[in-house]
């Protein structure tokens, strides 16, 4: 026998005695069904942002990486949910569930791998978001918790993100037509700036006083030509707007121009916590 062909063989063997040996190799998962029931126990505390259902979940020395490649410890994890205020009616709810959960147990190690959905109500909107997550279990003391977590998350269909998006730029434009600054601010993000065809620019803030005041309440808005093109988790939509203010805007003796007009926009949202939010906004008049 040659010396590579002895070579050969002896790789074989070795490699035959170490899927062999003892906790190597993944087994039938006897555990599954105990690590599916922490799984689903756990997302529905999740949903109630529980701290004691966190605790419980993920051990001491966890090593979570969020999708947005954030790396965190448990314990920033418990400060996150802890500090979090109080949920107020109105306020949006988001449910996560699992699906395809695959796993993998090697003794007391044991890899959960599945889909994470997390459904936002928010304003009677309903948004759908989906992750791939791969959770680390170890056992100890009889016990099964979280040591490594690594989030991913899926890419939104293209035809769901402009319908939501389109769905968003639609309420956008309609909440100055009751002059509605609590659906203008679910629909903004906090750093929401517009530059006006004047060349002002107004913050979310500003926005805001000027709508709750009846400045800004509009009699009539349109919109057409609106196209809106989709980059991940932006959008930019392009239109024109044709709106007319309402004889009762403005400032207290200020005169108010009620002709209708007609504006060229760039409206630029953002995909954040289950929701699209406009972050700026550029008009101007022919």
């Amino acid at each position: 026998m040659n010396a590579n062909r002895r070579k050969h063989l002896l790789s074989l063997v070795a490699a035959a005695l170490l899927l062999s040996a003892p906790g190597l190799n993944a087994q039938e998962a006897p555990d599954a069904a105990e690590l599916t029931r922490l799984l689903n126990e756990f997302l529905a505390g999740a949903s109630r942002n529980d701290a004691a259902v966190h605790d419980g979940f993920w051990a001491e020395d966890l090593v979570y990486t969020g999708s947005s490649g954030r790396r965190v410890s448990k314990a920033d994890i418990l400060r996150d949910v802890r500090s979090a205020p109080p949920r107020k009616p109105g306020d949006p709810t988001t449910i996560y569930t699992a699906e395809e959960i695959r796993i993998r147990q090697y003794g007391t190690t044991a890899v959960v791998a599945f889909r994470l959905v997390g459904t936002t109500e928010r304003d009677g909107r309903t948004s759908v978001s989906k992750y791939f997550n791969t959770g680390t279990f170890l056992k100890r003391d009889g016990r099964w918790q979280v040591v490594a977590w690594q989030a991913t998350a899926l890419p939104r269909p293209e035809e769901d993100a402009r319908r939501e998006v389109a769905a968003a730029e639609s309420a956008f434009h309609h909440a100055f037509f009751p002059a509605d600054p609590k659906a203008l601010e679910a629909l903004t993000a906090e750093s929401f700036v517009w530059t006006l065809s004047t060349g002002e620019t107004l913050t979310r803030a500003q926005l805001l006083e000027r709508v709750g005041s009846g400045q800004w309440k509009y009699s009539k808005v349109e919109m057409t030509n609106v196209t809106i093109s989709i980059y991940g988790d932006a959008a930019i939509v392009r239109g024109e707007t044709t709106r007319q203010r309402a004889a009762a805007a403005g400032a207290a003796g200020t005169a108010v121009d009620t002709s209708p007009f007609t504006a060229h926009y760039t409206l630029t949202f953002l995909y954040r916590n289950g929701a699209w939010r406009a972050v700026a906004m550029h008009t101007s008049r022919p």
